[in-house]
């Protein structure tokens, strides 16, 4: 892939990802609505995705977008905003959009993995606005993170992307994915996790080809994410000026 392609495909990346995370931000509106359905989304996804997962989801998201045309009426409007709440505010499906809660032992929020993604901002120089609304390790601000990773054309760049998805998105992304389509009540939220999930899965495997490093093997990746001895996690200040505009 030469350098103009290559840039090409990081910024089409960063956009995809940058729109995902907004499917997870807030409940779906009819300003974001017309967008997504203007812009022919997520058929015109920069990235195709060629797995099976990836086109059902696609598939499944598209027919959701198709059949809420904005103005939505008022018994749309309140049943994605009950499903939205359901996810994301109340945690009423046990499906926590926060990694820590995947991933520490006892499922508790704002834990070790928590503290492990606040590093890998910090290791780039950028912080989220306020951890307190919305914890670091939360799945817009992992979308978002990634995207700013994949607009960089250091050379570096790539390679941290990769190893961003390894040691946090894709050892708890999928989890969520399955079990928010299995008990959410809108087959909009059921195409948005399963989308980003399969979306985030193929990105992995073309960085893998893109880098010519193969991807590690779960066990790897976990045993690498093991906690070493003497490592104690410090909350990091929010900096005015470091923080992305998340």
């Amino acid at each position: 892939m030469n350098t103009r392609t290559l840039d090409q495909f990081r910024l089409a990346v960063a956009q995809d990802l940058t729109l995902l995370a907004a499917l997870h931000n807030a409940e779906l509106e009819d300003g974001l609505l017309g967008r997504l359905q203007e812009a022919g989304f997520p058929r015109t996804l920069g990235l195709t995705l060629a797995g099976d997962a990836g086109r059902a989801a696609r598939d499944l998201l598209a027919r959701a977008l198709a059949e809420l045309l904005p103005p939505m009426g008022l018994e749309a409007r309140d049943e994605l905003a009950a499903d939205y709440a359901a996810i994301y505010l109340t945690y009423a499906l046990h499906a926590s959009p926060c990694e820590s809660v995947w991933l520490d032992q006892e499922n508790l929020a704002m834990q070790a993995p928590m503290f492990q993604v606040r590093d890998f901002y910090r290791h780039h120089r950028l912080a989220a606005a306020d951890w307190r609304t919305r914890p670091d390790d939360h799945l817009v601000l992992e979308l978002h993170f990634l995207a700013c990773l994949l607009r960089d054309d250091h050379p570096l760049a790539l390679p941290e992307a990769a190893r961003f998805l390894d040691e946090h998105l894709l050892r708890w992304l999928p989890r969520f994915a399955e079990r928010v389509a299995a008990r959410c009540a809108t087959p909009f939220y059921a195409g948005a996790a399963r989308l980003t999930a399969a979306y985030c899965d193929e990105l992995r495997d073309l960085l893998a080809d893109l880098l010519g490093e193969p991807r590690p093997s779960a066990a790897a990746v976990e045993a690498r994410m093991q906690p070493r001895p003497g490592a104690n996690a410090a909350p990091l200040q929010y900096m005015p000026g470091l923080s992305p505009s998340w």
